[in-house]
């Protein structure tokens, strides 16, 4: 069984989704967790509610921008001044502001590079700080399978960025190697609430490309990331796992 009681679990874009499955998914083996979000505090209490009724977990909120260097810096030192360090980083934090490519704007594609891209890395190098200060850590990059081989012709520059996102991964885990084990997750489909609230003839043609014939669980996803955190995992390293289904 997998045990992560007294260490600090860090999980950006944890107010929802994926990230607060993670949330629950680490604090149900015993993991103190860091709750992130940007905007939705209200959202991200209701995790911190959640997690410190069932699970009897220490617990602490942090707000801010991923793809502003000072509030990524005012985050760690949050984190670091309430647990005194960080055990796993999950960079699960991203956006996707879709359309067609002839309507793209530079705006929109400088956002998502800006969330997904850039504040990946602002996040990831402050904490590999500390964790190299200490020879030891695991960090888990969410990718997309997007970012693979299943691109979207409405999401340009999300895909791009999910494809940078494990060559980032790559180079975090040459550079930060044997003290760090640093891996990559590409989920497939996942009804999270935006996919929910896709056009239903879309999600349907999408389904039918998976093997399983459905989309994933947010905790599905939660469950392969906490998988690669732990030291079950003890020996994989810089290492993609999709979890898609089978998709096609």
């Amino acid at each position: 069984m997998m045990d992560f009681l007294g260490k600090v679990v860090f999980v950006t874009g944890s107010s929802r989704g994926i990230g607060a499955s993670c949330i629950q998914k680490f604090a149900s083996f015993g993991a103190s967790v860091v709750i992130h979000y940007h905007k939705e505090r209200k959202r991200a209490e209701e995790v911190q509610r959640i997690v410190e009724e069932k699970y009897r977990v220490k617990t602490l909120l942090v707000q801010g921008d991923i793809s502003k260097e000072v509030d990524v810096t005012r985050m760690v030192n949050e984190i670091l001044s309430f647990f005194g360090r960080i055990d796993v980083l999950v960079n699960n934090a991203a956006i996707s502001m879709d359309s067609y490519i002839e309507e793209k704007t530079v705006e929109e594609f400088q956002r998502v590079f800006e969330v997904n891209l850039l504040g990946t890395f602002l996040v990831t190098k402050q904490v590999a700080e500390q964790m190299l200060f200490r020879k030891q850590g695991a960090i888990i990059f969410v990718s997309s399978t997007n970012g693979i081989d299943t691109n979207n012709l409405w999401s340009i520059d999300y895909d791009a960025t999910k494809a940078g996102v494990i060559s980032m991964m790559r180079n975090f885990a040459l550079s930060y190697s044997p003290y760090l084990r640093i891996n990559s997750v590409a989920p497939g489909w996942t009804d999270t609430e935006s996919v929910l609230e896709m056009n239903p003839d879309i999600y349907e043609e999408e389904k039918k490309k998976c093997l399983l014939h459905r989309f994933a669980k947010p905790e599905e996803i939660a469950s392969a990331i906490v998988f690669l955190a732990s030291e079950d995992a003890s020996y994989i390293h810089n290492t993609v796992i999709r979890v898609d289904g089978g998709t096609y």
